[in-house]
């Protein structure tokens, strides 16, 4: 059965494409119901982070065009808006890609961990959304298994880099003394709660802390010593705000231009940096059209961090060797599923043989037949049952000069040079 991988993220979409596609958490479930529902899809799992949208599955064939159409009429979008952004891989491509995607290989950050995290909650989702079957859970403990060895055999995740490390250090560019100023954290999700993390261990002044769920919130400000702040009450608090770090899961805007206009002239002009790294997006583009406003997006942070990766190049070229072995290790063993039925069928083959003549052996020993003569006897005619079918096709095989067939055979039965 195929395995085949549909999806965008940062290399090859940009932000306002990707944001179109996202999944929203709590609708990933009802997504993979739809989508296991077409017959050419029997498992599937959905992994949607603000750098990619991928749909895991396997598939009755290897034709991903029955995903695509599904893909553009879930989220109403034309196909010729999408498609030039849509890479498939399927077979050990998707493999390969699964597992460069978990060790961080894929990242917008090379070796940054969070992924692997986003990719264990996608799995538990389609598990308990009953998308996942023998197939895809072998595969994802596997992806699981081998970004572990990646993380302890190499350096992939020796230095601090991570879009929360890259957010925090384009604002220590831009304003010298931290213990100055104020930042407003927008969400309290694992990427903000890491942007704190950094923000208070280089001295930041104040730390304000919204989320739509205020006691979230109010956990991640105590630690940090901050307060907390429902979404509603942002626009009253926006003008303390020095820097502005935001990354939910809102499928509308947090922050619109009016707001920030306003913020801006109670702040008298002085300059604010806002970073927004969620898709969708949380900050309307137009926000950056303002004077005294340096917006940036996910996407703009990638110079920033191609300097913070070089260390890693090296640990990568280690970590692409471990990928490339474990691909081959999770091919075989996809292969070797074709062989099990006609193993089961040969096993049951010998034991139906061994049945037959122990029921027999039984009625002779029973008769008063002698045991010695009749394990002599017994053991002669299960060699010659067993072994009456391949002998037959080996003659044949002679006869026809199937030379080929014959050293299959000498491999199957294990006959070395030296017995013939």
């Amino acid at each position: 059965m195929p395995l085949i991988t549909v999806g965008v993220n940062h290399k090859t979409a940009p932000v306002e494409i990707r944001e179109q596609i996202a999944f929203a958490p709590e609708n990933v479930p009802s997504a993979l119901r739809q989508l296991t529902a077409f017959p050419e899809v029997s498992e599937a799992a959905i992994l949607s982070t603000c750098n990619r949208t991928e749909l895991v599955c396997c598939a009755e064939k290897e034709d991903a065009q029955s995903i695509i159409e599904w893909f553009h009429r879930y989220h109403n979008i034309d196909a010729s808006r999408v498609n030039p952004y849509i890479y498939i891989h399927p077979n050990q491509y998707a493999v390969q890609h699964l597992l460069r995607v978990a060790s961080g290989l894929d990242s917008l950050i090379l070796g940054e961990p969070q992924i692997l995290g986003q990719l264990k909650a996608a799995y538990t989702t389609a598990v308990r959304s009953g998308s996942i079957g023998t197939l895809l859970g072998r595969l994802f403990q596997h992806t699981f298994s081998v970004a572990k060895q990646v993380r302890t055999d190499t350096a992939i995740g020796s230095s601090p880099v991570s879009v929360a490390f890259a957010a925090v250090n384009l604002a220590k560019q831009i304003f010298s003394n931290f213990s100055e100023h104020t930042t407003l954290l927008i969400g309290a999700g694992e990427t903000i709660e890491l942007a704190a993390r950094h923000l208070h261990k280089d001295g930041i002044g104040n730390i304000i802390v919204a989320n739509r769920t205020v006691e979230r919130a109010h956990a991640l400000a105590n630690e940090f010593g901050g307060y907390a702040i429902t979404l509603a009450e942002i626009p009253a608090h926006l003008a303390k705000a020095d820097i502005v770090i935001s990354s939910t899961a809102s499928q509308l805007p947090i922050l619109g231009k009016g707001a920030v206009e306003s913020a801006i002239k109670t702040r008298k002009h002085r300059p604010v940096l806002m970073v927004d790294i969620a898709v969708p997006r949380d900050i309307e583009p137009q926000v950056g059209e303002l004077d005294d406003v340096y917006l940036y997006t996910v996407d703009d942070l990638h110079e920033i961090i191609e300097e913070n990766v070089k260390s890693r190049q090296e640990a990568a070229l280690q970590a692409e060797e471990i990928i490339e072995a474990q691909v081959s290790h999770f091919m075989g063993w996809l292969r070797s599923l074709d062989a099990v039925a006609t193993i089961k069928a040969y096993r049951d083959n010998a034991q139906r043989i061994r049945d037959e003549e122990t029921r027999k052996a039984q009625r002779l020993l029973a008769n008063g037949t002698p045991a010695e003569a009749l394990i002599e006897q017994m053991a002669r005619t299960l060699t010659n049952k067993l072994i009456h079918a391949p002998c037959v096709q080996m003659r044949q095989a002679g006869y026809e000069g199937n030379a080929e067939l014959l050293q299959v055979s000498r491999e199957l039965l294990d006959i070395k040079d030296s017995d013939l």
